[in-house]
């Protein structure tokens, strides 16, 4: 062991079990003092060593606020939706404002989650996000040496009901687009790109001149929510939309009073589904209705999810599920199956193989 002085103030050094130990005898003004505190360190390890005493996590004390800081700045460089990450991110902040990681137990999260269902009245989906966000935050932490664990695993995601695509039938697409006439003449141009092109909202107000090839008759999308880039080929009716805008910035879709783009169609929208007697219907929902029709028309689902941009086939499987037609085809082969048997020692193929083809 090593008793020494810096600046005035005591130190000592020594060994338990191989664990190298630094600490600052706060208080010693003599040398004999800083021995019996450095004595009480040694026995306080020795007693944490033989499982008397708990470790002490000194990452545990490291501020929420360090975390969601390094979070926002993620954010910021690597995500789209920037924005409504800090409006997520300041909701974490005000809750979280003066606890350490150390505070955060499983008792501190589902009083969180409570929070959000019964004060906030948000939707389970909207609080398994949240989550989301505080595990990638605290998986942040670790990746920078800030904590060892992520304290949100133990947090179980609430259940979300499933609900039903919806998509638009061919008279609610007559009765919208008679509506949009009428009231919101701008809205018709931008409802035939989402039904035509299958695009997010997000994709079409941010949708430039120089994304679109006229020639060639193609989409190109650069910034995604999936950060890959994808085609998407112009229909005639799109083609037609096009070609009849004027060419007065750099974006497609404009708000000719300001020459900027839409920022936001939710309000507008709502009115005109209300008034065209279109119920449980969203924006999002004319790329379901984009995909649906291509999955009736049997276009392969491998060409659906390029169109839409998925990452996984397992999210474009849904508008396989949606077409209920190819299911009673199957069925309906199956109940033959003994005759279909038959038929094949005739040598020619039959409907199952041809199902199958």
């Amino acid at each position: 062991m090593v008793i020494y002085i810096k600046h005035n103030k005591y130190y000592c050094r020594f060994q338990v079990n191989g664990e190298r130990h630094f600490y600052l005898c706060n208080g010693a003004t003599t040398k004999s003092q800083a021995e019996k505190i450095e004595n009480a360190f040694k026995y306080k390890v020795q007693q944490i060593q033989n499982g008397v005493l708990p470790r002490e996590n000194k990452q545990n004390k490291v501020k929420m606020a360090t975390l969601f800081n390094l979070y926002e700045l993620y954010s910021k460089q690597n995500n789209k939706g920037y924005s409504k990450d800090i409006y997520s991110l300041n909701i974490l902040r005000s809750y979280f404002k003066n606890d350490c990681v150390g505070d955060i137990t499983l008792n501190k999260l589902e009083a969180f989650k409570g929070y959000l269902l019964n004060e906030r009245h948000l939707a389970n989906a909207t609080v398994n996000r949240y989550r989301a966000m505080l595990s990638k935050i605290f998986n942040l932490g670790i990746q920078n040496k800030s904590i060892t664990a992520n304290p949100i695993t133990d947090l179980k995601k609430l259940k979300v009901r499933n609900l039903k695509t919806r998509f638009l039938t061919l008279d609610e697409e007559a009765r919208l687009y008679n509506t949009v006439a009428k009231t919101h003449p701008y809205l018709k141009n931008i409802i035939t790109c989402a039904l035509q092109t299958g695009m997010r909202k997000g994709e079409i107000l941010n949708l430039k001149w120089v994304n679109i090839d006229m020639e060639y008759r193609f989409i190109e999308l650069l910034e995604t929510k999936s950060g890959k880039s994808r085609r998407i080929p112009i229909s005639d009716s799109l083609y037609d939309v096009l070609k009849s805008l004027p060419i007065t910035s750099e974006y497609v879709f404009v708000n000719p009073e300001t020459n900027k783009p839409y920022t936001d169609l939710k309000r507008s929208f709502k009115t005109v589904l209300k008034q065209a007697g279109i119920y449980n219907f969203r924006f999002h929902d004319l790329r379901h209705t984009f995909a649906t029709r291509l999955a009736e028309c049997n276009i392969d689902l491998i060409v659906i999810k390029e169109l839409l941009g998925h990452s996984k086939i397992d999210t474009t499987m849904r508008y396989a599920h949606a077409v209920p037609k190819r299911k009673i085809e199957a069925i309906t082969i199956l109940n033959s199956y003994r005759e279909q048997r038959e038929a094949l020692k005739g040598g020619y193929k039959t409907d199952i193989e041809k199902l199958a083809i």
